[in-house]
């Protein structure tokens, strides 16, 4: 389905199915909400699923794949090469997004969103799923990362893959683009109001020296006053100062909203799609259930944007869709109980 009539597709959680999940469990054999954010989730997915028995079994963790042509300028701790050399790790079942998926019983893809390298013979193995926009965006301190066009192709890329994975019970997002922590820092910045002053929501990523964090926030601050993205609009932000595979994580949330799937949203990158997601379509934030709390200084100001608690906080800063794997053991909890 494409863009527009898939926002036009989602609908808000009713809340009658929250009250009577809350109702339910409030005749439990505990004192009330003795297991805390756990029944939250209950509730959750209960008014997702318009429920009082939801199903966590079938789990689908979809990773989108993506360089970033801002890397050019020293904001990474290693080279762009090791986005191709991560993807095809996942592919070996050798990250530790496999290993956490197999352990809670979910299913990994890796959608090729814009890889700075040929991965037509994987896809043609079937590997991984071909969705490649670009090989790599454009670098966003001397102008847009995308054309708006690119930006919505990227969208409706992880809209079909909601729809690809539809008999999931639960969907999450993933993520790897060495770089990519610069784009998502620049969507925080601008979003929570720190344009011209973004140190507050720059980090180290995959660990850069501390040194190095200034001159990040830095390149922050020049691809967003290069670009001036209008941060009433989704699909400019993206476009300005976004990443393919950015625009992938912000479609499968809204096309998990618009099939009415819970979608469990991993770190900082993953965070970055969803506030994405909300711009374009707000509702589609009442289908996003936080992971776990990123060490990425500005995934604090992801969540007040968002009005989101993370469910897990354990210091985790991997991406991948690790930390969504881990969180879905919390998902079965909360729907057994």
């Amino acid at each position: 389905m494409n863009l527009q009539d898939t926002i036009h597709a989602i609908e808000p959680v009713p809340e009658v199915w929250r009250k009577k999940a809350e109702e339910y469990i409030l005749t439990l054999t505990m004192p009330p909400w003795a297991l805390g954010r756990i029944l939250d989730t209950a509730v959750d997915l209960c008014g997702i699923q318009r429920t009082l028995k939801p199903e966590t079994a079938k789990k689908q963790i979809v990773l989108f794949a993506g360089d970033h042509g801002v890397v050019a300028q020293g904001v990474a701790a290693t080279p762009q090469s090791v986005t191709v050399e991560m993807v095809r790790n996942f592919i070996r079942h050798g990250a530790a997004v496999n290993v956490l998926g197999d352990t809670v019983g979910a299913d990994v893809a890796v959608v090729d969103m814009g890889v700075n390298a040929d991965l037509s013979k994987e896809a043609a193995a079937g590997q991984l799923i071909n969705e490649k926009i670009g090989f790599g965006t454009r670098d966003i301190s001397t102008g847009p990362a995308m054309t708006r066009e690119e930006a919505i192709r990227s969208l409706e890329a992880g809209i079909r893959m909601a729809e690809k994975f539809s008999s999931a019970d639960i969907l999450a997002t993933g993520e790897m683009g060495i770089g990519n922590t610069t784009p998502s820092s620049a969507i925080v910045a601008l979003l929570s109001g720190h344009k011209d002053d973004p140190l507050c929501c720059v980090d180290r990523g995959a660990g850069i020296p501390e040194e190095r964090v200034v001159h990040k926030a830095e390149i922050v601050k020049r691809a967003l006053d290069v670009s001036n993205p209008d941060p009433e609009d989704g699909v400019d932000i993206l476009a300005k100062v976004g990443g393919f595979e950015i625009g992938g994580i912000a479609g499968l949330i809204l096309g998990g909203a618009m099939l009415k799937k819970p979608v469990f949203v991993d770190g900082f990158i993953s965070t970055a799609g969803a506030l994405i997601a909300m711009k374009i379509a707000p509702v589609s934030a009442q289908y996003m259930i936080f992971a776990h709390g990123s060490a990425e200084r500005g995934h604090v100001s992801m969540m007040k944007l968002l009005g989101k608690k993370p469910l897990l906080d354990l210091g985790m800063r991997l991406g991948e869709g690790s930390g969504a794997a881990a969180a879905m053991f919390l998902a079965d909890c909360a729907a057994n109980l």
